[in-house]
């Protein structure tokens, strides 16, 4: 059989389609790029992180382009520390790209989620108690559960020897009404001495001291001690303190909420896609930090040196990350007593906390992931 003659088309035609096809590849390249796939241009806001190790980041489209988080350049802030720095969450979100704020103190990120600068945070119980409280209920939910742990009372051990010893002393805490102000209100009440809560004075003087600026504050000799979170704890060690007493040991099971997840109710009810996105990253976070405990922890130490120029010395990261446990259970029951501890230190009127948690998200994960549900102890959202 004779092969069938080729018919060309005319130059004028061929000339016509190569001209067509060159000009559709900016045009192709361009919506590569505006998703994200092949472009090399950085953002100093918004990030891509990339994939988790064994994963690959996912091509899925959510509902919005950008979320927003708030975290502490904190240890007990590891989840959302590891989870950036592995790509936990990215691989989640897909295309959706993480817009980063950092933070040093509870009421300071409530006041972000408020005004709209972030979508999803990790904070302490007591702001997120405050904030659902003052808004009546209307602008946060608590999501999940992040970390327990990692709080100390760590002193001046030739002024402060026993509990008894801080009557008359200066106490750092490091914000009016955060979780570890809190803390230490109610210890002190728990001794029978008095402190006005607004003001910090009474029997024992308690000074709100920014985190970065306690150990200048401790070796200046301005405060005698502080009830902190770590990494700060270990630093003051590192000064020459002494850790008098570790907050764990004053709950059942020596666990207490030190970090939950919470997210702006509007962004919830907008965009349930991409914070269900971030809490697999989240639940993903923690069973590799857990599995991983020293490729965390380096992973830990190389988000903090990035957020504060000072990476953290082995003196200061090994204790620190041993006194800190990662979770996905609020321990709302926790919670619950520490809103009782604010009412209690006259920081807050009692507060009606029902349904501040929404753990529906959550359970789903945790449920497909063959993990057992947690509990809202009675204030989540049915």
């Amino acid at each position: 059989m004779s092969a069938l003659p080729r018919i060309s088309a005319p130059r004028s035609s061929r000339r016509r389609r190569l001209v067509a096809a060159a000009a559709a590849l900016p045009i192709l390249f361009g919506a590569l790029s505006a998703c994200g796939y092949g472009s090399s241009k950085s953002n100093d806001d918004a990030t891509t992180a990339p994939a988790a190790a064994g994963g690959s980041t996912s091509a899925k489209k959510l509902s919005t382009d950008e979320v927003k988080i708030g975290y502490f350049p904190n240890l007990t802030h590891a989840t959302a520390l590891v989870g950036l720095k592995e790509g936990f969450f990215q691989q989640e979100l897909g295309s959706t790209k993480i817009k980063q704020s950092t933070f040093n103190a509870g009421p300071a990120e409530i006041e972000a989620l408020n005004a709209g600068s972030i979508d999803i945070g990790w904070i302490g119980p007591s702001p997120s108690i405050n904030g659902y409280t003052q808004s009546k209920g209307s602008d946060l939910k608590i999501i999940s559960g992040s970390a327990s742990g990692g709080v100390k009372l760590v002193v001046n051990p030739k002024k402060i020897k026993t509990i008894a010893d801080l009557k008359g002393k200066k106490i750092a805490t490091p914000q009016l009404g955060n979780t570890q102000d809190v803390a230490l209100l109610n210890f002190i009440r728990s001794k029978g001495w008095k402190v006005d809560a607004q003001s910090g004075k009474g029997d024992v003087s308690v000074v709100r001291t920014d985190n970065s600026l306690a150990p200048q504050a401790y070796a200046s000799g301005s405060i005698d001690g502080a009830w902190v979170p770590e990494p700060t704890a270990s630093k003051l060690v590192d000064e020459g303190a002494k850790v008098l007493l570790d907050e764990s040991t004053l709950w059942p099971n020596k666990q207490f909420v030190i970090t939950n997840v919470i997210v702006s109710q509007k962004f919830l009810k907008a965009h349930p896609d991409v914070v269900e996105a971030v809490l697999r990253g989240s639940v993903k976070t923690n069973a590799w930090i857990n599995a991983n405990p020293d490729k965390a922890k380096a992973d830990a130490n190389t988000q903090i040196k990035a957020l504060t120029q000072k990476s953290l010395p082995a003196s200061q990261l090994d204790p620190a990350w041993k006194s800190i446990q990662v979770l996905d259970d609020p321990l709302a029951d926790t919670a619950k007593a520490e809103a009782e501890h604010a009412v209690s230190a006259g920081l807050l009127k009692a507060p009606k906390l029902d349904g501040i948690y929404d753990l529906t998200l959550l359970n789903k994960v945790l449920k497909e992931q063959g993990k057992p549900t947690v509990s809202a102890a009675g204030l989540g959202t049915q």
